[in-house]
């Protein structure tokens, strides 16, 4: 194994070997440059120095024969140690290739100083010799052509160059002195071009690229670029410089970073995460905090956009998990925090609407654009008050994400040790925020702090240290005790707490503050306390429905001695609840009324009658104007409260059950005069007078009732009316009867006046004429809707033949069929055949059937054709029989050729298993099978439609081919034998 003292020497060995290139070789200086092969391509040179195309084609060429001989050299004579030295000039024919070719370039460069393509081939030669073989890396799509900076810097770190096999940096240091020599030749004759600064810039991004090139050389070789390049390139520069300061790390990177910022904050997000994260230095979390503080108010400002895409609060959001991830690095702790919402709040109050009052000159306005904030200066190392930015810069403005700033205002103070102040944090949260979203975030954070402080001082007395005493001990289990007693208060005040957040968020909501009520259950103070402080804050215009039970609930609370009705019942409170309550300008009257309802109902429950009386004449005094529209929300409650028929009807039903008849009367005559009464006032009105015999009296309130409304309210009342007159007197004023009922149908309409002329015409059957009877059933069938016309004609009928007898009944049929719908019509031919066959009348019965014939489709009425045909049977003949039969084709054909043709059908395949049950059973009759041979199609079929073609002679002609046309179904055979 070799010594030390042997591998420097070894080292010392190879380095001797470099520079290759500098000086410049010329055959002057190195005469292994070139041999007599090489002779004609001097002399053409010579001849010919200026022509660039003779010393570009002798370059290549060149370069081509020596690559040829380098990829034929066999480099397994060279040691792998050697090989990873010296990499591509590992052997001696790669070092004179690359001073032969050095020397023809620079010979070239003499001639064509200026010429960018000359100087670009001989560096990328030069490059290859000492940094190496260069990767190719396969890029998919194409690259933006004027990316953002957060963009680009991505594609960049994807694209940068990278290579293979270099030169190492202290072997061949003085080759890299001599490549770097190169490139300034090259930008002292090009400095414009950015492609040079950009290949001369990758060369320090080599991995064995010494120290004393990466370093200072490469930051003062940025500078020149930018100092050198016009502004419009200086973004390609900055990219490489950004990444260049990503790897060096430390100081080199904030300073470079920030000279950047200053020009473009695009990337200070992208700076932060380096900050937070440096791959060879110590975070910097308290710039990073005051870089995102920054963005977070511009952003909010409307003044910066993230490129990101993050909303302004998620950029403070950033920011606050940097203060709770660097807590103690970042914000101050208790005392100075105090001290600092000290000094904030004396400042602010020290101001003038926002204007900063001075003792000379006028008062100068202090914007957000002008104004110094040390908060915002990285470069400051003041740390900052973090409760005071999340209250103005979080809870002020992101009033809707409350629960996440008040949980990491916490959790900064838990890191930082100081428990009382994330306790009182927490507490001040949900003392505050206004949505259960929040609430539960904020609760949750709590409780689970509980929990782990719990739980550590429980694994603190399992395992004590050593140098614990008993006092120390029994102090822990102490704090542990009061901690658990405050973590089971907490649990418990969840429900109060929900119930805070939803009447912070609607102090209006009268259903919440019954929720509050019922939360204290038996503790009568705190029911009061919750109902007196919630009859004082919610506003009545504004609060949600049932407002006035939150004053009856509170009179009964009172009446009722408390929630355990354990003290005495103090009505003197509670009149005085419910006289403050009629005071309430409610959204609704009908919520006065109900105060006014349950304030009598309780002195009825404690037997106080007269008082429950003298209550409803409070509150049904009529004021002198009584033209007040009761729905005119522009006048108080109070004023349209005496139109209340709610109140009038509790009032009336009072005087009923504890007052006179006359006080009762007296109130109903008020409710009529006043005209709110409704068709149930008047019936209510009309049976109580009734039940105290006062019949004139009910008659003529019902006579009101007519007269105030319309049909069909008017209806019920005239039905109630005369029922209740012809009841009680009968026939002794029938006059005055047949009045009342005249009166009734007059305006009656026709779909409510059937059951008024069947009460009519039962009047004059019991106590009048028969005649007048049946000429009051005439009118009703020519009176009453469409639709109960058949019904009053079977009643007509009815009656007509139990006073005259059946022949009596045929006009009554005949107007019938003029006048009923055609579905109705045949139902009733029905009845008028039957009504002949009884008579005896055949033919009339038969002419009926035929006339009924024409409004009954066979498919869709089968019984109507059943009872024909069984007529026919039972008293027909064969002449008979086939007219019926024809009668029924040809009305099926009717049907068929009309627009109900599918409707029809579509109702006789539902009814096809009923309808085919009759034939079915029938079908033993002989006559029954002659209607079913009846049932084909509509029309007859001829015997032949067209001449026969061509293609059909044979098979016309053959003896056994089956015959053209099928028999018609609806052909009768009858034998000539038969008689």
């Amino acid at each position: 194994m070799p010594s030390v003292a042997e591998k420097l020497t070894s080292v010392e060995l190879l380095a001797s070997q470099f520079p290759v290139t500098l000086p410049i070789p010329t055959p002057t200086t190195n005469s292994s440059l070139w041999s007599i092969k090489d002779v004609q391509r001097e002399e053409d040179l010579l001849r010919n120095p200026s022509s660039f195309r003779a010393w570009w084609t002798a370059i290549h060429t060149t370069k081509e024969a020596y690559n040829t001989q380098l990829k034929a050299e066999r480099r397994a004579i060279v040691p792998d140690e050697t090989v990873t030295l010296l990499g591509p000039l590992a052997t001696p024919l790669a070092r004179h290739s690359l001073q032969c070719l050095t020397y023809l370039y620079e010979a070239a460069i003499a001639q064509f100083p200026g010429s960018f393509k000359l100087w670009k081939s001989y560096l990328q030669m030069r490059m290859s010799y000492v940094l190496g073989r260069q990767v190719i890396k396969k890029r998919a799509g194409g690259r933006k052509k004027l990316p953002e900076m957060k963009d680009a810097l991505e594609e960049e770190k994807e694209d940068l160059e990278s290579w293979e096999d270099g030169l190492d940096g202290v072997v061949g240091w003085q080759e890299w002195r001599s490549l770097i020599a190169t490139y300034e030749r090259a930008l002292m004759w090009l400095p414009k071009l950015p492609r040079l600064w950009l290949m001369y810039t990758s060369v320090f991004f080599h991995p064995g690229c010494p120290s004393l090139i990466s370093h200072t050389h490469a930051r003062r070789t940025f500078d020149r670029a930018l100092r050198t390049l016009p502004p419009s390139l200086h973004s390609r520069i900055w990219v490489r410089y950004l990444l260049w300061a990503e790897t060096k790390g430390g100081s080199t990177t904030v300073s470079v970073y920030r000279r950047y910022l200053a020009v473009d904050p695009s990337v200070t997000e992208h700076y932060t995460s380096i900050l937070l994260s440096p791959a060879d230095s110590v975070p910097r979390p308290l710039e990073a905090a005051k870089l995102l503080l920054s963005l977070a108010r511009k952003a909010s400002r409307g003044e910066y956009v993230s490129p990101e895409g993050k909303s302004p609060y998620q950029i403070l959001g950033d920011f606050l998990d940097i203060v709770e991830r660097f807590s103690d690095e970042v914000g101050f702790d208790v005392d100075a925090t105090i001290e600092s919402n000290e000094a904030i709040a004396k400042a602010e109050a020290s101001q003038t609407d926002g204007q900063l009052v001075r003792m000379d000159g006028p008062p100068a306005p202090v914007g957000s654009d002008g104004a110094y904030d040390e908060d915002e200066d990285p470069l400051s190392p003041r740390k900052l008050n973090i409760e005071h930015i999340v209250h103005k810069d979080g809870l002020e403005v992101y009033k809707d994400q409350a629960g996440r700033l008040w949980t990491g205002l916490a959790t900064y103070w838990i890191k930082r040790g100081e428990f009382d102040r994330a306790i009182s944090t927490f507490e001040a949260g949900i003392a505050t925020v206004l949505t259960i979203r929040d609430f539960t975030q904020i609760f949750d954070a709590y409780a689970e702090f509980c929990e782990s402080l719990i739980n550590a001082m429980m694994e603190s007395l399992e395992s004590p240290e050593e140098d614990d005493d008993d006092e120390n001990t029994k102090e822990t289990e102490r704090e542990m005790d009061i901690k658990m007693k405050e973590f089971e208060a907490l649990i418990d005040r969840r429900p109060f707490l929900v119930n805070d957040v939803l009447l912070r968020r609607n102090p209006n909501d009268v259903q919440e503050w019954e929720k509050r009520v019922a939360l204290w259950g038996e503790d009568d103070e705190k029911v009061a306390d919750t109902y007196t402080k919630a009859l004082e804050t919610i506003n009545p215009r504004k609060a949600t429905a049932n407002l006035h039970r939150l004053y009856v609930n509170f009179a009964k609370f009172y009446e009722e001695g408390g929630s355990t009705g354990s003290a005495e019942p103090d009505l003197d409170n509670a009149r005085k609840i419910l006289e403050k309550a009629t005071k309430i300008n409610f959204k609704a009257v009908e919520d006065l009324a109900d105060i006014w309802c349950e304030w009598s109902e309780m002195e009825l429950r404690h037997e106080n009658y007269d008082e429950a009386i003298r209550v409803m004449q409070r509150a049904a005094a009529i004021p002198k104007n009584t033209k007040i529209n009761y729905h005119d929300h522009s006048l108080p409650v109070q004023a349209r409260l005496f139109k209340s028929l709610k109140l009038w009807s509790f009032y009336v039903d009072l005087e009923e059950s504890i007052g006179t008849v006359e006080s009762a009367k007296a109130i109903y005559d008020k409710i009529m005069d006043l005209k709110i009464a409704n068709a149930q006032v008047i019936v209510n009105y009309a049976a109580f007078l009734e039940e105290n015999q006062y019949w004139e009296d009910s008659f003529k309130v019902y006579e009101r009732g007519t007269e105030v409304f319309t049909f069909p309210i008017s209806f019920e009342i005239w039905n109630i009316y005369l029922s209740k007159f012809v009841k009680r007197y009968g026939g002794s004023k029938l006059e005055r009867a047949r009045d009342l009922f005249e009166q009734a149908l007059e305006k009656c309409p026709p779909k409510s006046c059937k059951p008024l002329f069947l009460m009519y015409g039962q009047l004059e059957e019991d106590y009048g004429l028969a005649k007048r009877a049946m000429s009051i059933y005439e009118r009703a069938t020519q009176v009453v809707a469409d639709e109960n016309k058949f019904e009053m004609y079977t009643i007509y009928i009815a009656k007509a033949t139990a006073n005259y007898g059946l022949p009596a009944t045929r006009p009554i049929f005949e107007r019938a069929l003029e006048v009923l719908p055609d579905k109705q019509t045949a139902e009733m031919c029905l009845r008028f055949a039957a009504l002949e066959r009884k008579l005896g009348e055949i033919d009339r019965a038969r002419a009926i059937y035929a006339h009924a014939s024409q409004f009954c489709d066979p498919r869709v009425n089968p019984k109507f054709w059943q009872e024909w045909n069984s007529f026919e049977i039972e008293t027909g003949s064969e002449d008979t029989f086939r007219e019926m039969l024809r009668i029924k084709r040809s009305v099926q054909a009717q049907f068929n050729t009309e627009a109900s043709y599918l409707a029809a059908q579509t109702l006789s395949a539902k009814q096809n298993g009923t309808s085919e049950q009759p034939s079915v059973a029938q079908s033993a009759d002989p006559m029954a099978a002659a209607e079913q041979q009846a049932r084909g199609p509509a029309f007859v079929a001829a015997k032949k439609t067209a001449l026969p073609r061509a293609d059909e002679d044979q098979a016309s002609s053959a003896p056994d081919s089956a015959p053209q046309q099928a028999d018609n179904a609806d052909e009768i055979h009858i034998s000539d034998e038969e008689d």
